[in-house]
């Protein structure tokens, strides 16, 4: 966070995603977040001078559980209503089992609405800054991000990071999310950005070198998809031993037989059967330092914020959320 821009970057540490809060009359906070960090969001904003009552939208640039798990406690709490793209409103606004990639990713996310659809070329005012929605599908295929033309800051969810890609997904995408993602960055390319917010580490003071480093690595990846493969399933398990505090050998075995997008990618991408592949992925994390072995414990090396205990409950699937919420 910068003093004296209208636009502040909330960096957040995993499992949740980076915010932006953009100031005004009308303040919008595009991304809420994991669910289980509701209070620091809501300590965020207040020390920001915005506390969650006073937000006028949530925009989300797409559904995962680490950018849009906080929705439900802003919307039940202060009545924040939620702005996402129309695919992603559908699935959540239909109760889809698997709304938010839930249930492929075996991610807890709790009930909310989508109370406004956006669409590409649409305009958020918050009566001081103007966010033009941008269609950037790649991460997934209704990722939108943000552009504020005056301020000349793009607000990119997963498109790119500052020192790193986007995971995708070619089990439920196919080969479509390379070129997407090519072509979305064709498009970024074109806009006089400043400075950008991306949905994880630091802001992105040089746009241009990000952007070019991207377009490199997603490129090569477009000749080796299985590089794909692991830089996905790399992020999705890491993603796993943080949300359960690390697991035994057991437990490990029994979460990947049992994941869909592990089995799903074993199998697509690898073609090899998930009881195989289940010890290359460990002895992958082992070696690329994604995680160690810690008291008998497969623990992630990434920092992160816990998860309290007993936070997550099993009526954490859309298949479970209650339809008169809508």
């Amino acid at each position: 966070m910068r003093s004296g821009e209208r636009i502040l970057m909330l960096q957040r540490r995993f499992p949740s995603a980076n915010m932006a809060l953009v100031t005004g009359p009308r303040p919008i906070l595009v991304d809420t977040g994991f669910g289980s960090d509701l209070p620091e969001t809501e300590r965020l904003l207040a020390q920001l001078g915005v506390p969650p009552a006073k937000l006028h939208l949530i925009a989300n640039t797409h559904f995962h559980v680490d950018h849009a798990g906080g929705n439900h406690g802003l919307q039940q709490a202060y009545g924040v209503p939620v702005a996402a793209s129309a695919p992603d409103a559908a699935l959540v606004n239909g109760r889809h089992p698997n709304a938010c990639d839930a249930a492929f990713l075996d991610h807890p996310v709790q009930h909310y609405r989508v109370d406004r659809v956006l669409r590409d070329g649409d305009e958020l005012d918050t009566g001081e800054v103007v966010l033009r929605v941008l269609a950037t599908p790649g991460h997934t295929a209704s990722h939108l991000s943000f552009y504020a033309p005056a301020e000349r800051v793009l607000v990119l969810g997963d498109v790119f990071h500052r020192d790193d890609v986007a995971w995708l997904n070619l089990c439920t995408d196919g080969p479509d999310p390379v070129e997407q993602m090519l072509a979305t960055l064709d498009r970024l390319a074109r806009l006089p950005v400043a400075w950008a917010c991306s949905g994880h580490g630091p802001r992105i003071d040089d746009v241009p070198a990000a952007l070019d480093a991207a377009r490199r690595r997603y490129e090569k990846w477009r000749e080796q998809p299985q590089k794909i493969g692991w830089h996905a399933c790399k992020r999705l398990f890491g993603s796993a031993l943080m949300l359960e505090g690390g697991m035994d050998a057991e437990r490990v075995r029994a979460y990947l037989l049992n994941a869909p997008w592990f089995v799903e990618s074993s199998r697509r991408i690898f073609e090899r059967q998930p009881e195989e592949f289940a010890d290359q992925l460990v002895a992958e994390m082992l070696r690329a330092r994604a995680a160690r072995w810690q008291d008998g414990r497969l623990v992630p090396l990434t920092p992160y914020t816990p998860v309290p205990a007993g936070w997550v409950r099993p009526d954490m699937r859309p298949r479970f959320w209650p339809r008169d919420a809508l």
